[in-house]
């Protein structure tokens, strides 16, 4: 049996998770936003916290944007901020769901005024990566329809190929884009990219710098998510993740809450193809929304949770994996894969930590900080951060 633990320790101390800046704003159900004392009231001060996460865990190095909600002046002046911060501006996400202009869709409009409406919002965001530095554009449409005849559905699909390809030609040579999917909502009888499949069509017809995005929580239940992961990879078109938990539909939980299990089975699939590391051109992000619980320790909770998933799909013996397979030992090759997921890995990543000259717990340290108390004194006045902001 291989000792995995020597590279199990390499590959977690170079492990980074992108956190979502709207995961530090305020927010709740369908039927009411939840307010919080010291949430952020600009991208400037979601930044400062989220740079509190990768203080702790020093695995979430960079910070995704979701625009409009983060619109600022100077956008080159927020990417210095967040370097002066030690963490980087990431993925620009896009939203052509909050406008009236909307309702029936965005790219997929029948009117075409509508349509380039949103797709001028899509270019402004790869403006927004030139002056950021970031690579990645990750674009999820609300679009889709709610009763049978409403529009064309084949129609709808052709528009928004025009629309991706369009974007597409503007990219630069290093950036790319994420096609992200999801099963239903909000629309209810057709949605115009309701998954891998679709994703991974308009991507392949778009080029080699299209790439699809898989949300853990937008899928149907029983679905079989490290499928996906293992076909993706192996046709070369896994962009990202965006790691939450659900357990009815899009629920937005914390990563590993409902099933850590199933996140243990995706990072399985990762490690097999060892592409878990920051050069694997797969963006690993956090994309949940902190209702209950407090902002800045959901984050670093959410980080540890992807951490342990990861350490225990890296101790999997893949030699002996591999001969149980090849022997046709279903129960053998099983018990391979749970040895693994029953180890208590939390020492293991103890050590990474203080190797890295971090606590051990980040939880704990970040509570010792004083930070929260900090926050909660100092943000009085002006909006807080929240849906829409």
């Amino acid at each position: 049996m291989s000792d995995r633990t020597p590279y199990a320790k390499q590959v977690l101390a170079g492990q980074s998770i992108e956190m979502p800046s709207w995961a530090f704003g305020n927010s709740g159900t369908r039927f009411k936003v939840f307010a919080q004392q010291g949430v952020p009231r600009d991208p400037y001060e979601k930044l400062a916290d989220a740079a509190q996460v990768q203080k702790y865990t020093g695995a979430a190095g960079s910070v995704a944007l979701h625009i409009p909600w983060d619109r600022v002046e100077d956008y080159a002046d927020l990417a210095r901020h967040a370097a002066d911060l030690n963490v980087r501006i990431g993925t620009i996400n896009s939203n052509t769901f909050q406008d009236d202009d909307y309702m029936l869709g965005s790219v997929c409009h029948p009117d075409k005024k509508i349509r380039r409406k949103a797709t001028d919002h899509l270019l402004e965001c790869v403006d927004i990566m030139d002056a950021t530095g970031s690579t990645d554009l990750k674009l999820w449409f609300a679009d889709g329809t709610n009763y049978p005849g409403q529009d064309s559905i084949a129609g709808r699909q052709d528009r928004l190929a025009d629309v991706l390809a369009e974007v597409y030609e503007r990219l630069g040579d290093h950036q790319r884009i994420l096609l992200e999917y999801k099963l239903f909502e909000p629309s209810f009888y057709t949605t115009d990219v309701p998954d891998w499949g679709t994703a991974y069509a308009h991507c392949l017809k778009l080029g080699p710098r299209a790439q699809v995005v898989i949300d853990t929580g937008h899928h149907a239940p029983g679905t079989n998510i490290e499928f996906i992961v293992a076909f993706l990879l192996r046709e070369g078109r896994l962009g990202g993740f965006d790691f939450n938990s659900r357990f009815y539909a899009d629920d937005d939980l914390m990563v590993g809450a409902a099933d850590p299990f199933q996140l243990f089975r995706i990072m399985h699939e990762l490690a097999l193809r060892e592409v878990i590391g920051p050069d694997s051109g797969i963006a690993y992000m956090l994309d949940q929304c902190h209702n209950i619980e407090p902002k800045i320790p959901g984050q670093i909770r959410s980080i540890m949770n992807v951490q342990e998933a990861t350490a225990k799909a890296l101790l999997v013996d893949h030699d002996a994996l591999a001969a149980a397979q090849a022997a046709g030992d279903v129960l053998g090759a099983n018990a391979v894969l749970m040895d693994a997921y029953n180890t208590d890995v939390r020492p293991l990543l103890a050590e990474v930590r203080t190797e890295q000259g971090l606590d051990p717990d980040p939880l704990a340290a970040y509570a010792a900080s004083g930070y929260a108390e900090e926050i909660k004194a100092a943000r009085v006045g002006g909006s807080q951060a929240g849906w829409g902001a």
